[in-house]
């Protein structure tokens, strides 16, 4: 039988300690808890946006079913536990944008219309960025590159035009989408080499010139890691020597049970507090299934692997020992947000429920992933409980 592992025998184990026990679970023969999920402690019972109401914003990134209510179940619990919405995809550019000179608002307008309703901070995902963008966009009708004049004509259009629809209703922006690669240099994409690095500049400007009263977000993965770290804090300081409005940046906060450290996660925080900018985990989840690579951890939608049973141990449920695992983890960060509560604005979640998450199929399709606070049945996780816990009771010592 797998040993159930306590919040307290837990407590204090280092990061080696606990992929040990991640390992052990993994490796068991033994069947995962069916058994029904004790009673919510009086702490449980609130949801995510009261227990940290005053502290920040709360949410979680919706997929079309979500906000059209098809998924009732999803829609209920967005509404009950969260405040700020994100859009998984309605707003990227192959979805909004799909051809040059047509627009398809029709679920933008759901999506916004969705946050409103519920009396939610509504978040735009995202203006630029150099996956799931059309190739049109790069391209004249000859299929060559287009000139920088020519891109830059069509940036600034489906900015104004993207932006301007929504003025006053989306509140926040993520404007630029990792455009920094992990070395900390800026990535080489079409963006970049076809009109250069001013590109970054003129989409904030332009965003800020679509709706002056919108925040305006730098958004990226792995920025935890030193280089690309101060990449970023590079990047953010160039945009405010040249008079850019910035708001904030976005941690999108794709972690693993093993990275980042937590004085990893303290120190870059700190480190984009000292800028003057708000920050944002905007995309939060933690992976507990196998690495597919020995590469530092990345959220780079271009990786994928061959499916494999070994890289996907837990097909039949978590064990409870990784259960309590995750919970713990998840208790840990949210001791350094806690810490940073007085920059920190939002916590957001990619996907509700475990099974609307994307780590389903990235970077290794048809695995069951388990990286959210709601089961697939929608039902809270011990990693629910720690997280409403550290709302009270903060863990991280600095």
């Amino acid at each position: 039988m797998t040993r159930l592992m306590t919040d307290e025998s837990l407590r204090g184990l280092p990061i080696a300690a606990l992929l040990a026990a991640v390992l052990a679970a993994g490796c068991s023969t033994a069947a995962p808890s069916t058994a029904p999920a004790p009673a919510a402690s009086p702490a449980a019972a609130r949801t995510l946006k009261d227990a940290f109401a005053g502290q920040f914003l709360m949410g979680a990134a919706l997929n079309e079913a979500q906000f059209t209510e098809q998924d009732a179940r999803g829609a209920s619990t967005v509404k009950a536990q969260f405040n700020t919405i994100t859009p998984e995809n309605v707003l990227k550019w192959e979805r909004v944008h799909p051809r040059l000179g047509e627009y398809d608002f029709a679920a933008p307008d759901q999506f916004v219309a969705f946050g409103e309703r519920n009396g939610m901070f509504v978040v735009g995902h995202t203006l630029v960025w150099h996956q799931q963008t059309p190739r049109w966009v790069f391209q004249d009708a000859n299929g060559a590159r287009v000139s920088r004049d020519t891109l830059l004509a069509r940036l600034r259009d489906h900015i104004h035009t993207v932006v301007g629809r929504y003025k006053g209703r989306i509140r926040g922006w993520d404007v630029v989408n990792e455009a920094v690669d992990e070395d900390g240099t800026l990535r080489k994409t079409p963006w970049l080499e076809i009109i250069g690095p001013d590109c970054l500049a003129k989409a904030f400007q332009w965003a800020h010139e679509a709706d002056p009263s919108a925040e305006l977000y730098y958004n990226d993965y792995s920025v935890e890691n030193a280089p690309k770290r101060a990449g970023v804090v590079a990047l953010v300081r160039s945009l405010q020597a040249q008079g850019v409005r910035i708001t904030g940046v976005g941690l999108q906060g794709h972690n693993r049970i093993e990275w980042p450290a937590i004085e990893q996660q303290d120190s870059t925080i700190a480190a984009f507090a000292a800028l003057g900018v708000k920050v944002m985990i905007t995309e939060l989840d933690i992976d507990v299934l196998p690495r597919v690579t020995q590469r530092p951890p990345s959220a780079d939608v271009s990786l994928n692997a061959a499916p494999d049973p070994r890289l996907d141990p837990y097909a039949a449920g978590l064990p409870d020992s990784v259960q309590q695992v995750l919970a713990k983890r998840y208790g840990d960060l949210f001791g350094v947000y806690m810490k940073h509560r007085n920059v920190i604005s939002r916590v957001t979640f990619w996907g509700v429920a475990d099974g609307d998450s994307w780590l389903n199929n990235w970077p290794v399709r048809g695995r069951t992933s388990y990286p959210l606070l709601f089961d697939r049945a929608g039902q809270p996780k011990p990693a629910f409980d720690a997280v409403i816990r550290a709302a009270k009771q903060p863990t991280f010592v600095p």
